[in-house]
């Protein structure tokens, strides 16, 4: 029997399987798209952010969308300003939630840096502030009254700044869980939660 050659056909070929090619690698397709695109999203990131420990937590979790969507990713030219449009979501929920972590603060700091003869036992605050673990009022009192950030509260408790953004969110949950509890429950102390293998 002859074999007749067929030539290949020009033009773009989709990312389909496609008969005798090998199987579509994920890995390797999220490894190009972060190689050729990173330093652009993080640019991006940058323009938008006061800190660089920021921009890159949030470029982790750009391109942690991006692997969880990876096939929704367009193609070049699109793959980029899709990249942009998670980033950008990304920004938009950092930012929600560093103006809910900044108001929580605010409000604590407001309620328990009054003199202490004029913080009376009973207020909701100082009784939610009092039921927590040490560790939680440690933490809280490093944002609301010392003003550090996450890099600033690692290096003094000589941890990971991951560690303290695992163990602030925590704290933050169980505060604001006893700031809305019955004030019967205000005077039971919050329980601590099993530490997970990333809070170290």
């Amino acid at each position: 029997m002859t074999l007749i050659p067929i030539e290949a056909r020009s033009g773009p070929v989709s990312e389909g399987v496609v008969r005798g090619s090998p199987p579509y690698d994920r890995r390797q397709r999220f490894e190009e798209v972060f190689s050729a695109h990173r330093e652009a999203v993080l640019g991006y990131l940058r323009r938008r952010t006061d800190s660089g420990h920021d921009a890159a937590d949030l470029l982790a979790d750009t391109f942690l969308v991006a692997w969880r969507r990876l096939d929704d990713v367009p193609l070049d030219p699109q793959t980029r300003p899709w990249l942009y449009g998670v980033a950008r979501r990304v920004l938009a929920n950092h930012r929600r939630g560093e103006g809910r972590r900044h108001a929580l603060a605010t409000k604590l700091r407001d309620e328990l840096d009054k003199p202490e003869s004029s913080l009376p036992d009973d207020s909701p605050t100082a009784r939610a502030f009092s039921a927590l673990p040490e560790q939680d009022r440690e933490l809280l009192s490093l944002v609301a009254w010392e003003e550090l950030d996450t890099a600033q509260i690692a290096t003094v408790l000589g941890v990971s700044r991951n560690a303290v953004r695992i163990r602030l969110h925590r704290a933050r949950k169980r505060f604001a869980k006893l700031l809305t509890a019955p004030l019967a429950n205000r005077n039971l102390v919050a329980p601590t939660e099993e530490a997970s293998h990333e809070d170290a």
